[in-house]
């Protein structure tokens, strides 16, 4: 079982549980050592991301440079550049 503190902002993540499973989200931020914040930038827009256990969620080893580069300066990421970057991975 994955915890949050083994996720970073950024990485793509795939819902294993709840009405969005096997959707591909990407993590825009931690809340603590359960909880993370995700968005897809079509069902879960930046403004409003789902708060989700990690246990929940399986991680790929893959993270969106773009993304966590806007949100580690403190620039907003936009949907359509989540949406872009889902694309990228090639399994939305």
């Amino acid at each position: 079982m994955i915890t949050a503190k083994e996720l970073s902002i950024g990485q793509y993540v795939r819902s294993k549980a709840g009405r969005d499973a096997d959707r591909i989200f990407i993590i825009v931020g931690i809340v603590d050592d359960q909880y993370v914040l995700i968005a897809d930038g079509d069902l879960r827009k930046v403004e409003n991301p789902k708060r989700k256990k990690a246990k929940h969620l399986a991680k790929f080893n893959r993270i969106s440079e773009d993304v966590s580069v806007k949100l580690a300066e403190g620039t907003s990421v936009n949907n359509a550049t989540l949406r872009r970057e889902i694309e990228k991975l090639g399994m939305h």
